[in-house]
């Protein structure tokens, strides 16, 4: 997988969402994605052109079968997920992990032993 940055660009809720059918099936080609909507289930030309944009995006790229086209994505979920943490850390915490941090713990997102448990974790892993 490649490598997320930070100057990639953010996706919509509705390239979102295609990217977790990606993650979640691997390779797929745009008549496949038809087959996880219900009803009224979007045109074929609506995927495809979020597809193809999410490709120029450098989120997925694609293998050529005949004239068609079989999509995958290159960005992982971990990754996608870890570049959309830094972006609202640096956004809305000005940059400081130990003030998101403290937020979580304010708002009771995370309690007192959660956190423990985290710095244990940490402090471990840096022994090793």
């Amino acid at each position: 997988m490649q490598k997320y940055s930070n100057n990639m660009k953010r996706l919509t809720t509705k390239e979102e969402e295609l990217m977790r059918f990606f993650w979640e099936n691997n390779a797929l080609f745009v008549k496949e994605l038809l087959e996880f909507y219900d009803n009224p289930k979007p045109h074929f030309n609506t995927l495809s052109t979020i597809v193809r944009g999410l490709e120029e995006k450098g989120f997925l790229s694609h293998k050529t079968y005949g004239n068609t086209y079989q999509y995958f994505a290159i960005i992982s979920e971990e990754e996608y997920g870890h570049g959309t943490l830094r972006g609202v850390i640096s956004k809305y915490f000005d940059n400081s992990g130990l003030r998101a941090v403290s937020a979580l713990v304010q708002n009771e997102k995370i309690s007192i032993e959660e956190l423990k448990k985290l710095i244990r974790e940490v402090e471990l892993k840096n022994k090793q």
